[in-house]
């Protein structure tokens, strides 16, 4: 079962309830990150997962429990006021700016807020996807879905987030590119970034991340390490349809 919220938590979502209208979708969902882990959350489609992320970030609004950021206390902030608290988001979708340049959508939401040590700017982006830089005049809506996907996740960095959410990293996206997705996000790890992934790949997953939360009907039902999660193939069979 889940574990309640860590005092040293970098997010701590504690027992959030979220509607749409008078339909319930998230009943007490509890989950959290200590900063520079890598966490994902998993569960079958309609489950909460992307309620969960649109909670997290105000954009459809708990209607109790708790979710706590950095410190602050955030359920009942506008959207664009937890974004400014260091929350990046990779939304389902990809959602960039069409009728804008690669560049000109990198640069739009950049900010350096909490002055970073090594802040990721224009240049360290292309470095990162090197495609990105090659279609730098490229209108939004001409690229593939991949470097649409590439594109998103430069442009959240690009606000040099202490907390990175990916809804549904890989989704419909080429074997080849879900790679690359893999690899950079391996690599963010590694600079310490602390990230939330919601994907359905649970090798993936389990290969990277250093936890796991599965939700069920909009509540909590697992989390453990990695280690634990591929020990338990009938956990995964039961919650993620594997």
């Amino acid at each position: 079962m889940a574990e309640k919220g860590m005092a040293d938590a970098l997010l701590d979502v504690d027992s959030i309830e979220t509607c749409y209208g008078l339909s319930q979708v998230l009943f007490g969902l509890s989950l959290s990150i200590k900063p520079g882990e890598m966490v994902s959350l998993m569960g079958r489609n309609g489950m909460g997962k992307t309620t969960t992320i649109r909670s997290i970030m105000g954009l459809t609004p708990a209607r109790a429990g708790s979710i706590r950021f950095a410190g602050t206390e955030v359920r009942q902030l506008p959207s664009y006021r937890i974004a400014k608290l260091g929350i990046g988001l990779v939304p389902e979708g990809r959602q960039i700016f069409p009728n804008l340049t690669v560049r000109e959508n990198l640069v739009a939401a950049a900010a350096d807020r909490f002055n970073s040590a090594n802040p990721w700017t224009l240049a360290a982006i292309y470095v990162l996807f090197p495609r990105l830089a090659e279609r730098a005049a490229n209108m939004g809506n001409q690229l593939s879905g991949g470097e649409q996907q590439m594109l998103a996740i430069g442009r959240a960095l690009m606000t040099n987030p202490k907390l990175l959410i990916l809804d549904e990293a890989t989704e419909g996206l080429a074997p080849l590119i879900r790679g690359e997705i893999w690899s950079c996000l391996s690599l963010l790890k590694g600079r310490g970034q602390s990230i939330l992934v919601v994907d359905k790949n649970v090798d993936h997953l389990a290969r990277i991340c250093d936890r796991h939360f599965i939700i069920e009907r909009g509540n909590t039902v697992w989390s453990g390490t990695s280690d634990e999660l591929m020990a338990e193939p009938d956990l995964q069979h039961k919650y993620l349809g594997i």
